[in-house]
């Protein structure tokens, strides 16, 4: 078999790296200096015109995060890999990359409350407007599409109505107007879901979540194509600074090492929970690709399986919801996923705050929404937490 070729298993483990090049280091070391030296002034002067490749500061360059880059453009099965300091520096890099001032940029219906907020900033500052689009239709994308569109912009799922968007649908109908196509791949990792795949140009994550997989990092990745990311390398994160460090880089590559054992452990854990939820009297609905629910045909194509995060609602208020919150006993508020611990929140008050009232209703994130990420404990302990605390409503 050949190295390219490796199953993700494998290459979770292996690419990017060779214990040979490092002294025969099983983990890959961290190179924790800011700036590197030359052996002459002439070998300096050629790295810096682009003459001779090698490392000249951390912000422009570092063996720990190269490692981690390329490790991910061949889960992602992408020609480069950047490492951002948070999964928004890796979202606004792109973004601000993509466009310009007048530009226009056509997003899902549907997005991470600080995306939403980025994009407010955008045509405040610089008139780069935005619109949302259902993309349950080739109409309903081609409607929306502008001569001045610069970019789609995908969340699939999406944060955290669990709504599902045909990837190849909505890249096909770029290609015929030009027009890349960037997909949040957060939720579903490389393990479950590769836009590139699909005819997708450009793929983001917030490493924060699956990709470290253990609560102890602040990150970002894209993949795409080499031309492209060789240019934000040398613009827009070089010059705006959210480089990842090298201590945080190897953190990832770390918690990627179990990525596909995790990811099938959530998965196994948000099905049952999504399960035992549906027929749950004081639950009125639970959003998990392929459930009863949400009988999404042909997503199966897409998804190897429907990821570690659901939503429901509830049968009350916003009151409710948070009693429900308050009674849990080991299952953790708070705001991330992909950890090992079960998190839960409540996206009208928290992670979609930022979006205004009218807008967040109209995406379907309700006071009654509440977002549950299955983590890794006994799926019975989970379940017996919920039930518990459902019973206080």
């Amino acid at each position: 078999m050949k190295k390219d070729n490796q199953h993700i298993e494998t290459a979770v483990i292996h690419q990017g790296y060779d214990a040979k090049d490092m002294l025969g280091s099983l983990t890959p070391p961290i190179f924790q200096t800011s700036t590197f030296t030359f052996a002459t002034a002439e070998q300096g002067e050629r790295r810096f015109a682009g003459e001779e490749e090698g490392y000249i500061y951390s912000r422009l360059g570092n063996p720990t995060v190269k490692i981690l880059e390329e490790r991910m453009a061949s889960l992602e099965q992408a020609e480069r890999g950047l490492a951002f300091a948070s999964g928004m520096a890796a979202v606004s890099s792109v973004l601000i990359a993509l466009t310009k001032a007048n530009d226009h940029i056509l997003c899902s219906s549907g997005l991470y409350g600080c995306t939403y907020g980025l994009l407010t900033m955008l045509q405040e500052k610089y008139q780069i407007s935005h619109d949302f689009s259902l993309m349950d239709t080739e109409e309903s994308i081609r409607e929306k599409i502008k001569p001045e569109t610069a970019c789609i912009y995908v969340e699939t799922p999406i944060n955290p109505t669990i709504r599902l968007i045909n990837l190849k649908m909505v890249a096909d109908i770029a290609k015929e107007y030009n027009i890349p196509v960037v997909v949040d791949n957060t939720f579903s990792t490389p393990y479950l879901q590769r836009p590139l795949e699909l005819g997708c140009d450009i793929v983001v994550h917030s490493a924060t979540k699956y990709i470290g997989g253990h609560g102890d990092v602040i990150a970002g990745l894209v993949v795409g194509k080499k031309a492209f990311l060789d240019s934000v390398s040398m613009t827009t994160q070089k010059d705006i600074g959210g480089i990842i460090s090298p201590f945080d880089a190897w953190l990832l590559l770390r918690g990627m090492k179990t990525l596909p054992i995790r990811m099938d452990r959530h998965c196994d854990n948000a099905e049952k929970i999504a399960s035992m939820l549906e027929n749950h009297p004081k639950i009125s609905a639970v959003y998990y690709p392929f459930s009863a629910q949400m009988k999404e045909q042909h997503f199966d194509k897409q998804m190897r399986r429907g990821g570690g995060v659901l939503s429901f609602e509830i049968n009350g208020s916003k009151k409710d919801a948070q009693t429900l919150l308050n009674h849990l006993t080991f299952i953790k508020i708070a705001v991330s996923l992909g950890d090992a611990e079960t998190l839960i929140e409540h996206p009208a008050t928290m992670t979609h705050a930022v979006i205004p009232e009218n807008t967040r209703m109209e995406m379907g994130i309700t006071d009654q929404l509440i977002r549950l990420s299955a983590g890794l404990e006994a799926w019975e302990d989970i379940w017996y937490d919920l039930e518990q605390a459902l019973s206080k409503i």
